[in-house]
């Protein structure tokens, strides 16, 4: 049966935009990997190409352009592995709905999928993944007239601290930071313009999200970041990963030698400044 949810096929040669981001003073461009670890390079050589599966509703780690062109933060670092690895010419991406990408690997259809599949233990039963390449922060924001004192346990004693009802922020929030009093609204945007009215001191939420929304016209210059980032594996997971089938380990182990020299050259901080204008960090 011929697949009509195949969004975007691109060979991972051809641009996808080559102007690397000059890093601004003061801007936070952290990476997550260990660079004490002395990984092998492994030999791709033998293998006929290499096919990614992302997909088009996850910007700005994947998504499509005003052009219709599959572009992002994964699509770019897939295409900086491959060239790590010396094996661009034979590297593809495709997108499909998200749903459809653990199945279509599973199949057979590719070898990788780089779009967000949450590391868990169900997971790990079928797939094997790289490092976690990313990870999601959490962050305080608050107006820039009236900002946070240390947000800490002590210094949010009492603060008003608007966070979206049932997240995992909202228990986050209740186990690292108990004095504060927390505020549930239904969803983030809710909580947000609550802030801007000043019917509440901040908002805790995710560090991605608030980054852009702290550049939009929404927020209308009114906020900033105060303190953080704030990580936490139990509440926000481990992050994203590069996921292969399990009986293809040897191949996320050869992404795992590119990402580490993708961090070593610097060029993970590139793409994070490309994509992240105002870090989350």
């Amino acid at each position: 049966m011929v697949k009509l949810a195949i969004v975007a096929v691109f060979m991972l040669l051809s641009s996808i935009g080559s102007g690397l981001a000059e890093e601004a003073p003061g801007i936070a461009t952290p990476n997550f990997w260990d660079q004490r670890q002395r990984l092998a390079r492994v030999d791709l050589a033998a293998r006929p190409r290499i096919r990614f599966l992302t997909s088009v509703d996850f910007p700005p780690f994947n998504f499509l352009d005003q052009q219709g062109r599959l572009t992002g933060f994964n699509v770019d670092l897939a295409r900086m592995i491959c060239e790590e690895l010396e094996i661009l010419p034979r590297c593809q991406i495709e997108a499909k709905p998200f749903a459809e990408l653990v199945p279509s690997l599973k199949a057979g259809d590719a070898e990788a999928v780089i779009a967000g599949v949450a590391v868990t233990a169900e997971a790990r039963a079928d797939l094997a993944f790289t490092e976690s390449y990313f990870r999601y922060p959490a962050r305080f924001v608050s107006r820039q007239d009236a900002p946070l004192p240390a947000p800490d346990a002590a210094g949010l004693d009492k603060k008003r601290i608007g966070v979206a009802r049932g997240s995992a922020h909202a228990a986050m929030l209740e186990a690292f930071f108990p004095k504060a009093e927390r505020v549930e609204f239904d969803g983030r945007e809710a909580a947000l313009e609550a802030l801007k009215r000043k019917e509440i001191a901040g908002v805790f939420g995710d560090g991605v999200f608030l980054s852009f929304w702290l550049d939009s016209d929404a927020a209308q210059n009114c906020c900033a970041f105060s303190g953080g980032p704030y990580l936490s594996e139990r509440y926000l997971g481990e992050g994203l990963a590069i996921a292969t089938l399990h009986k293809d380990e040897e191949l996320a182990k050869a992404f795992d030698y590119a990402l580490g020299q993708i961090v070593a050259e610097g060029r993970f901080s590139e793409l994070m400044l490309r994509y992240f204008p105002t870090s989350a960090f």
